[in-house]
């Protein structure tokens, strides 16, 4: 065991002192903001010009209906189509729409023309205005008043409330919990590729410089393999604490200068002035109620656990893999199928958090190649304690049985230079006993 705990110093310190893992802690809460802050900045503070779509409009019935926004302006126009058509180019007009004279219940012919290809967003824009207003016709054609109308088109939002055994209500929000799951899942996905793969390029770097015949004269392989795992996990360990810690104080710091009394009447000031609806107000009112009723012990634990777990089960397999070849351009063929479950959990991940409690979800929960993505998605979502506990049973069972399979390949593959290991190499090396 000293041995071991030798090899996991030397493994951390090697890695913790690098410049790349110092400059990665202090940009890792910076860089993940900025992934969602700058996309809304951009969108927000776009200046694309307004598009003008000239309208000829023979039904007389979208005339002052249609009301534009900053990307789209509708200037009605009294001219015949073809002279229209021939003038576009020339005008600076992005299109033309043509209503010509139809029933409401004919509205097939309907035309946008344009010199460019119109984008999905302008499409989507003009069919959902054109649709509103046919709408509104049709129900006045067929005798409903205008206030009828307006409360027909009032939107529903269905508030949801949890329920416990004792009878107590708590306010849940759909979209604050799937963010949650999503959030945890992801950051699993990504830590275990991450240093996985640096467990795997550290093997095949101290296999190519032969340092590692030297280091397998004091110690056995597989204390070895399984110091550099572990090394690698109190460095990953390590680096999402800082994060973590810089992330709160990032926000606790943010937030602070914007609610500073002396800011406190701009920020009032510029939400008054903000065009955001009521509606959006309470959505976030909602989301931060359902975040302050998550069991946030039950959510931490779990999510060392499996961040803990899913890591040293996928890292014993990439030393293995690590091990059995000479460069980073050996490892494909050997990479997908460990890998192929991972993606598969974030593939699914959409159906998964639209039924969390589903059959799919439950066995890709209990499966440990996909458990500590997919169970991470479901936690938010009210898991019955027996799934969790079964859950981790099997991953710690898995954990144990790829430790035992990486550790065969590894202590073999780690002697093994120049020749090309393909499948059935590691079979025969699995079944080679120890001396």
């Amino acid at each position: 065991m000293n041995k071991i705990g030798l090899i996991i110093v030397r493994e951390y310190l090697s890695r913790v002192r690098k410049k790349s893992f110092i400059i990665m802690s202090v940009l890792g809460p910076f860089i993940f903001a900025a992934l969602f802050i700058v996309p809304v900045w951009m969108a927000s503070t776009s200046t694309d010009d307004q598009k003008i779509i000239q309208v000829i409009d023979e039904t007389g019935m979208f005339k002052g209906q249609l009301e534009g926004n900053k990307t789209l302006y509708f200037d009605f126009i009294e001219e015949d189509l073809l002279s229209a058509k021939s003038s576009l180019e020339v005008n600076e007009a992005f299109g033309l729409l043509h209503i010509p004279k139809m029933g409401m219940y004919d509205v097939k012919a309907i035309k946008l023309y344009s010199y460019q290809n119109p984008g999905l967003s302008i499409v989507n824009a003009l069919n959902w205005k054109l649709q509103s207003r046919i709408e509104n016709i049709r129900l006045k054609e067929s005798g409903v008043s205008e206030g009828v109308i307006k409360n027909l088109k009032k939107k529903l939002k269905l508030k949801t409330i949890r329920l416990n055994k004792a009878g107590d209500e708590s306010q849940s929000n759909a979209e604050a919990t799937t963010a949650a799951g999503y959030i945890g899942s992801f950051l699993i996905y990504f830590f275990i590729f991450l240093y996985g793969a640096q467990i795997m390029r550290g093997v095949i770097e101290e296999k190519t410089s032969r340092i590692i015949e030297v280091i397998i004269a004091s110690v056995k392989p597989i204390e070895l393999m399984i110091g550099k795992i572990v090394g690698v996990a109190a460095v990953g360990l390590t680096q999402f604490l800082i994060w973590l810690l810089l992330s709160f104080g990032l926000v606790y710091g943010v937030s602070s200068f914007l609610l500073n009394s002396s800011d406190q009447k701009a920020v009032e000031q510029a939400m008054l002035e903000s065009k955001v609806p009521n509606a959006d107000y309470e959505v976030l009112e909602q989301s931060l109620m359902t975040v302050s009723n998550f069991d946030f012990p039950l959510l931490i634990g779990c999510f060392l656990f499996y961040f803990i777990g899913g890591y040293l089960f996928y890292g014993s397999l990439f030393a293995a893999v690590g091990s059995a070849v000479d460069s980073d351009a050996d490892t494909q063929q050997f990479m997908l199928p460990i890998t192929a479950p991972l993606i598969l959990s974030v593939i699914m991940m959409t159906s998964i958090l639209q039924e969390p409690n589903g059959s799919l979800a439950f066995w890709l929960s209990i499966i440990p190649f996909s458990s500590p993505v997919v169970m991470m998605m479901r936690l938010p979502f009210d898991v019955p304690l027996w799934h969790i506990v079964v859950s981790m049973l099997a991953l710690c069972v898995g954990f144990i049985g790829t430790a035992m399979i990486a550790s065969k390949i590894y202590r073999i593959g780690i002697f093994v230079h120049g020749t090309k290991v393909n499948y059935r190499t590691l079979w025969k090396w699995l079944w080679i006993r120890d001396k």
